[in-house]
C-alpha cells in the first residue's frame, strides 16, 4: 500500500519534490500505550522531523 501512495505523489517533473512516508511510535497520554502516526513529508525534511 505504501508504494502506491509514494508512487502517486512522485511526478516526472524535475522541479517536483520527492516525498517519504514516516511512521513514528508516539506514546498516548490517556492509555500509556504506543500509537503509530503516519506522515508524508518532503525527503529533505526527514532528518528534522525525526529529531
Amino acid at each position: 500500500m505504501a508504494k502506491k501512495v509514494v508512487a502517486t505523489l512522485k511526478k516526472e517533473d524535475p522541479n517536483a519534490k520527492a516525498f517519504a512516508k514516516v511512521i513514528r511510535a508516539v506514546k498516548s497520554d490517556k492509555t500509556g500505550s504506543y500509537v503509530f502516526k503516519e506522515e508524508m513529508i518532503p525527503v529533505d525534511q526527514v532528518k528534522e522531523v525525526l529529531k
